[in-house]
């Protein structure tokens, strides 16, 4: 698998519960973009709409060689999932408060697009500070293993 980009602030402002795996609907151009590196997951959230999924406010910059038929960077793009498990992410949103968050974009063995997505509820500040002082923590002990 290559790695496109990830979402590391979504491991710091959320509780992830179950991650997911979702194909992505790309044009020709979003594709070319990718494959360069060019994709920010900041503030990106997936919503579901009359029974699809969709991603909003990832950004794909726009193909450098592409010309009158580059892409928007900031539109909402539909991922594709099996109609029962957008169903049963349905439920959980809105039954227990929980918050579709993408957390990467890669290709796989076959070249597919594919983004991992994350059932998560948000952090507290309170508990920002504990995991940031738990970091530290270990941190630390590792560095003082190290150092014996």
């Amino acid at each position: 698998m290559k790695s496109i980009c990830t979402n590391r602030k979504a491991y710091h402002d959320y509780h992830i519960e179950e991650t997911f795996e979702a194909g992505i609907a790309l044009t020709g151009t979003e594709v070319k973009s990718l494959r360069e590196g060019k994709a920010n997951l900041k503030e990106s959230y997936a919503r579901i709409k009359d029974g699809e999924l969709f991603l909003v406010n990832a950004h794909i910059s726009p193909y450098t060689c592409g010309n009158i038929y580059n892409h928007e960077p900031k539109r909402t793009r539909k991922l594709l999932m099996h109609k029962r498990e957008i169903d049963r992410l349905l439920g959980k949103v809105k039954e227990r408060g929980f918050t579709l968050v993408p957390l990467s974009m890669y290709f796989n063995k076959r070249n597919k697009a594919k983004m991992e997505l994350a059932l998560a509820k948000g952090k507290t500040l309170y508990d920002k500070r504990e995991s940031i002082k738990k970091k530290d923590e270990k941190r630390l002990a590792e560095r003082e293993a190290r150092l014996r």
